[in-house]
């Protein structure tokens, strides 16, 4: 996976605060998602939902890298 060696782990921040900061972008940016955030929302909730269980902190750490990648393909948009 040399993609997930891109993506950026902020060093001393805990891994619980790092996914709210990345839901939280995520969500910000869902506002300017072509089909709208009506659309948006509801899908980026159960994809996090969906982890949410998740103790492992690798399996964690690879849920954050795949957000960042999420985030720069729709800032491509």
């Amino acid at each position: 996976m040399a993609a997930a060696a891109s993506y950026i782990i902020r060093i001393g921040i805990p891994p619980l605060r790092q996914v709210i900061a990345i839901y939280k972008e995520l969500l910000y940016m869902g506002r300017e998602y072509p089909l709208g955030f009506d659309y948006f929302r509801p899908r980026l909730h159960k994809a996090f939902i969906s982890k949410a269980g998740e103790r492992d902190e690798n399996k964690i750490r690879q849920g954050i890298a795949q957000a960042e990648y999420v985030k720069k393909e729709i800032e491509a948009l």
